[in-house]
């Protein structure tokens, strides 16, 4: 029996090695289609956020390219593009898609739901600390982030970004 146990044990590899690489570790991820999916999805997410911006208010913020909140939603975009990629590549029956379909869920939700009224409220807050007498104790507080959260409609774009990324990149990687 101790023979059967010792040779069914596998060789130790060192993580430093198996890391770094094979088809594994950082070589491994910058050869996979989805999270290159994911995050061309993200990049051109952010940076159309610097023109969205200027759309809405006339001026730019390239300060956008690094934000939270805005049109569209970057968080989306790139876990909506991670599960389309892994769609096409695996398929839709794949338990890997399953998880990335109810992480995109969780994400979504999250951003048009939680975080939108967070930064609700952040405004809200930030108006009421502005009303302060100046000797207040709160009176000089930094202002609170108010763009956190994304409406609906971002959302969906972010989602719509997501999918044409995610599947362009899938197909052309495969």
């Amino acid at each position: 029996m101790g023979r059967y146990l010792a040779a069914a044990d596998p060789q130790p590899v060192h993580a430093s090695s198996s890391f770094f690489m094979g088809t594994g570790g950082l070589k491994g991820i910058f050869s996979n289609g989805p999270f290159i999916a994911a995050f061309i999805a993200f990049v051109i997410a952010q940076c159309l956020k610097v023109f969205t911006f200027w759309y809405a208010e006339r001026r730019w913020d390239f300060s956008r390219l690094i934000g939270s909140g805005g049109m569209p939603s970057s968080h989306t975009a790139l876990v909506v593009s991670l599960t389309t990629a892994i769609g096409v590549l695996q398929g839709t029956s794949s338990d890997v898609f399953a998880i990335g379909l109810i992480l995109s869920l969780v994400v979504m939700y999250d951003a048009s739901g939680v975080r939108l009224h967070a930064g609700r409220q952040a405004s809200v807050l930030n108006m009421i600390i502005t009303e302060l007498p100046p000797d207040h104790p709160v009176s000089d507080t930094r202002p609170l982030r108010d763009t956190i959260g994304h409406t609906p409609l971002q959302v969906a774009i972010g989602a719509m970004l997501g999918m044409v990324t995610g599947y362009i990149t899938a197909v052309s990687w495969h």
